[in-house]
């Protein structure tokens, strides 16, 4: 009797101490590669880009952003670096080519791509700094950013936008 009575003590100790799985899941990304054309919100008209660009992100677990993985971070920040690329390097020279209402539609779309570049970055602050990393001067200057870029665009409501074509991608 002695003998089954330690052997289930220890048994018991032992399931007790194994991990369960969940405490310790890795989660995988769930955002993968796109292009930029893919991810673009710009077209269409303006006055809704603050959601169109939270739709972009709507696979992501925003209630729990300490678990988001790396990939996901990382592709946030890809969507920053070739959303701001797309603005340099085509809206800028096509809005200082172009007068009047395609002037206009232009701007709204390069603002509405802003909105999807400022949203990825404050994403990615906010998901670093749920896993630790002090982000708060950085978020807080690109919130003000983003706010502002909103308020354009909600200012141009119901104002055509136009998209312009990019070509890249958020892989490495």
């Amino acid at each position: 009797m002695k003998f089954s009575a330690v052997l289930i003590a220890t048994f018991a100790a032992l399931a007790i101490a194994a991990p369960t799985g969940t405490t310790y899941q890795k989660r995988a990304g769930v955002l993968g590669t796109k292009t930029y054309d893919e991810l673009s919100i710009s077209a269409g008209t303006a006055g809704n880009a603050k959601q169109e660009a939270l739709d972009v992100f709507s696979a992501l677990d925003l209630t729990n952003m300490a678990a988001v993985a790396k990939e996901d971070v990382d592709f946030l920040g890809a969507v920053n670096d070739i959303a701001n690329d797309a603005e340099t390097g085509v809206f800028n020279p096509a809005i200082e080519a172009a007068t009047g209402d395609e002037k206009t539609a232009l701007t709204n779309g390069k603002i509405k791509n802003k909105v999807l570049k400022l949203t990825a970055t404050s994403l990615e602050l906010q998901i670093k700094a749920a896993q630790g990393e002090d982000t708060s001067a950085k978020l807080a200057a690109e919130t003000k950013k983003l706010n502002n870029n909103i308020a354009l665009d909600t200012e141009a409501a119901g104002q055509p936008s136009t998209a312009l074509t990019f070509d890249a991608t958020t892989a490495a």
